[in-house]
Order: structure tokens, then sequence, then C-alpha cells
């Protein structure tokens, strides 16, 4: 593990940024494009399981980025030891690979979002912010492939309420229930019936699954999406 001298000395401003992959010139570039942003910064570096964990729940920075294939017990047990320890701390994977199998394993791992080492500079400085803010991120064919997945399943029509649709729309984000209970302004226990309705209706057996769903449908991200709401 390698740690920037000066990563107290950041603006709160700041997106604080922990690489985690076992490359060393993947790990060089990645700090490369992220420190040619001047919003965000890399406090710390990782090439394995252990002090990937260390690293984090030492520096906690606000985003990590992980590849999957780490020596040491791989980037699922990273992810998930940072959801436990760390839940400040958003994980977004860069890996190499698209298929379904290491996406859904790594979203059930509380990933934050998904991109693959393809993206540019661009998509992933903007995929970090995003993710810092709370939303979820994938890749153009992630989010391609996981889409073929839900139509391979014959997804049955959803029909949600408006209300539902807000609370999805939250969820989509990242918010807790009591995040959406302030926000809506309604009681803990309402909220958590949304909530409840929400995942029955989708058939999703998580919030994780409920977002993944909310982004393929356009829910979040603004415009309407192909969901067309019941009225209460």
């Amino acid at each position: 593990m390698t740690v920037s001298d000066d990563h107290q000395s950041a603006h709160d401003h700041t997106i604080t940024v922990g690489i985690v992959d076992d490359h060393a010139l993947v790990r060089a570039g990645l700090r490369e494009l992220v420190e040619s942003e001047p919003r965000l910064r890399v406090v710390g570096e990782a090439d394995d399981t252990e002090s990937a964990i260390d690293m984090l729940a030492s520096l906690r920075p606000h985003v990590a980025l992980v590849d999957l294939e780490l020596p040491g017990g791989g980037g699922i047990a990273v992810l998930e030891a940072a959801a436990a320890r760390v839940p400040e701390t958003r994980c977004l994977v860069v890996s190499a690979y698209s298929d379904y199998a290491y996406i859904a394993a790594a979203l059930d791992a509380s990933a934050a979002g998904y991109l693959l080492k393809t993206a540019n500079r661009t998509e992933l400085a903007e995929a970090i912010v995003a993710v810092s803010k709370g939303t979820t991120v994938l890749d153009r064919e992630v989010a391609q492939r996981l889409q073929r997945r839900w139509r391979d399943e014959r997804e049955p029509e959803v029909s949600l309420t408006p209300r539902e649709v807000e609370v999805l729309s939250l969820i989509a984000r990242g918010a807790a229930n009591k995040e959406i209970a302030a926000e809506l302004g309604l009681g803990i226990r309402t909220v958590e019936g949304y909530v409840s309705n929400v995942l029955a209706k989708l058939g999703a057996s998580s919030r994780t699954e409920a977002a993944l769903w909310a982004h393929e449908h356009r829910i979040v991200g603004g415009g309407p999406g192909p969901l067309s709401p019941n009225r209460p």
C-alpha cells in the first residue's frame, strides 16, 4: 500500500480517491487520469486484497477504484469489507471484464458502479464525481449487457404509482429509508411500505437490483422513460 504524504491537506470540496489494482502500470495510468482533474486527488494505492482493505479503512477516501482480479481474495472481498467497515467510501469497479457474472457479483457486493478499463479520461472523472454523490454508475456496455439479461428473462410489465416512482428514483441514487422519508416528507414506516411494494412489483430481491432496474428504464437521470406510472 502506498499513501500520498499530503492527503490531509485536501480541501473540503476535493474528492479523494483510492486505487486498488495489482498492476503497477494500471495504477500509474489511473493516478494520472484521476489527478488530471483538479477536483479529484489520489490519496492511496493498494495492490492486493489485504492492503486494499487496510488502505480504505485507514484513509477512508470518498471513492475507491477497485479491480476485481486481485491476489489474496479478490476485488469482491474488498467490496464486501468496504461496505462493512467503511460504508462512507463508495467503491467503483474498474475492470476488464464485462461478463454478467462479474457485474452481478460486484453489484451484489455493494459496488456503487462498474466501469470497463476502456473508459476514457472524461468518463472516469464523471463516474467518480457521480459515485461520490451517491449515484450508481454503469459503463454503457455493462448497462446494455444487463438490459439484454432482463429481456432474456422476459421481464413482466411493471406498473408503479407516481409516489413509488419517486421512491425508486431515490433508491437508485443510493438514499437510505430515512433520507427518502426526509426528502418526500413521509414517515419512516410509510417509506418502508413503499420500498417493499416497489421491490415486490419489480421482482427485485435487493435495493441494488431495484436501482439497476431504475437505471435501465431511465427512471434516474431525467427525461421520461418507458415506464408509465399509474395515478394513485
